[in-house]
């Protein structure tokens, strides 16, 4: 019986198990490793708030691209959606935590295929700290000391938690009075409401803290610094559908060519008073086959000049949620500056941000109660302290691709290259960690397809 290792329980990890039960042909033993506490919700969908909504609306939600409906059936048979209109629910963006529950009833309800069929699953609640590889057969050491022999290994680490920004004083990196996890419900409680709180960063995460905050009481300002402001966009135009770009969308285009594409169809639409979303959503299905084709020069100055813009087009929020944050800014509540962060300082229980502000051009200074980081996950390996993958990097069995974003991976059959470049017929990853492979590689609508990919191709190597 061979023996598949999957290091991660999140959606990634937890969708390629239940794949390899539902296609198994032989008798296999999977064992994946991750904490109890977030199995099969992984961070995203174990939030501590229940205001933390999906971003993507229930129609496009099901974990198996083979069944496109299959989250909002499951949604229907719920006491709370019971007799609604199933399409004003398939619109609708549903709490975070209700998808955690999904998964986790789509991995209770795979474990009887794994006994009726010669197969066994184990979960171990802890976390991998390094791989062994001798011969044919690798060993996953866990933080508990024990090592886990396997034939095959699953790297589905997912996201990690945010870096460090530059500041002069790092030391402060280590005050109680900062939060570098923004994901953990001790980041928006006990927070002392006499002075503001600073969040650096302003995307989906600042939004869910600024929910976080106000959800356990937090009735002081807020501040949020990032280099280009406030531009997160709601969804507006739920369902329609563009064709047009796509007729005039080729393979072989250029970055350049494909920026003056979309840049002709957002004034096109905009004619008759509609924004962007539309021209973005029909690229989106696009995007890594578009990505693979660009040159490195052609990928480095997307990421120097136009990541931001993608970032804002392609990650929107619900329209109630986004009126939310502009009535607390017209309030005064909650303050979003463009600027540049220089320094944090403590003193007498006192935070001291110094900042650049862009609008203003002039060195800011502003005295808040706590710092809540919310740059998002950090990439670059070489910066992650004592990691897995960190370990494994040292060793010269993963590397990273060029911009830092994951790790080298061959797309096709998601083995991981070592530091010379050559596939491991026995070392596999997904998810996160094809970003820089792939670009558009963290959202369910590319993940279920990797885990139905990827059980397969293991499959047919252990059949051989």
């Amino acid at each position: 019986m061979k023996t598949i290792g999957i290091i991660g329980g999140g959606f990634a990890g937890m969708m390629t198990a239940v794949q390899l039960l539902w296609h198994a042909r032989c008798p296999l033993h999977i064992i994946i490793i991750n904490p109890k506490k977030t199995m099969a919700r992984g961070t995203a969908y174990s939030p501590y708030s229940q205001g933390h909504l999906l971003n993507v609306s229930t129609e496009k939600m099901s974990a198996f691209a083979t069944h496109p409906h299959h989250f909002l059936d499951w949604v229907m048979k719920r006491d709370a959606h019971r007799g609604k209109d199933t399409a004003l629910v398939a619109q609708s963006f549903l709490p975070r935590y209700m998808y955690g529950e999904y998964l986790a009833q789509i991995w209770t309800d795979a474990q009887p295929a794994a006994s009726s069929a010669a197969m066994s699953v184990q979960h171990i609640d802890g976390l991998a700290t390094d791989l062994e590889c001798k011969a044919h057969q690798m060993f996953i050491l866990l933080d508990d000391g024990k090592k886990m022999a396997v034939d095959y290994c699953v790297i589905a680490s997912g996201n990690h938690v945010p870096g460090n920004p530059i500041i002069k004083n790092a030391s402060f990196f280590e005050s109680n009075k900062y939060f570098r996890n923004p994901w953990k419900v001790e980041s928006v409680t006990g927070v002392d409401a006499s002075r503001p709180v600073l969040i650096i960063g302003n995307g989906l995460t600042m939004v869910d803290t600024v929910i976080g905050l106000l959800e356990h009481g937090f009735h002081g300002g807020i501040f949020s610094i990032s280099p280009n402001g406030f531009n997160i966009l709601p969804h507006r135009h739920s369902g329609l559908k563009y064709e047009k770009f796509l007729e005039e969308l080729q393979d072989d285009f250029s970055l350049g060519q494909i920026v003056s594409l979309v840049n002709k169809h957002v004034k096109a639409v905009r004619h008759y008073g509609i924004s962007a979303e539309p021209v973005i959503d029909s690229l989106r299905p696009h995007t890594q086959r578009l990505w693979q084709k660009l040159t490195a020069q052609e990928r480095k100055l997307f990421m120097a000049r136009l990541r931001h813009l993608w970032g804002v087009a392609r990650h929107r929020i619900p329209l109630h949620i986004h009126d939310r944050l502009q009535q607390l800014r017209l309030d005064e509540k909650l303050h979003i500056v463009a600027g540049k962060l220089m320094n944090i300082e403590e003193k007498n229980n006192i935070v001291s941000v110094e900042y650049l502000d862009k609008k203003l051009g002039a060195i800011m200074t502003l005295n808040v109660s706590r710092v809540i980081n919310c740059t998002g996950p950090q990439t670059d390996i070489t910066k992650l302290e004592n990691t897995f993958l960190s370990r494994c990097m040292e060793k010269g069995m993963v590397m990273q691709d060029e911009l830092k974003l994951g790790i080298r991976t061959n797309t096709r059959t998601y083995e991981v290259l070592d530091k010379k470049g050559e596939r491991q017929n026995n070392l596999f990853t997904l998810g996160s960690n094809l970003k820089g492979e792939l670009w558009e590689s963290t959202a369910v609508s590319e993940l279920r397809v990797q885990a139905e990919q990827l059980a397969k191709i293991i499959l047919s190597r252990m059949a051989k």
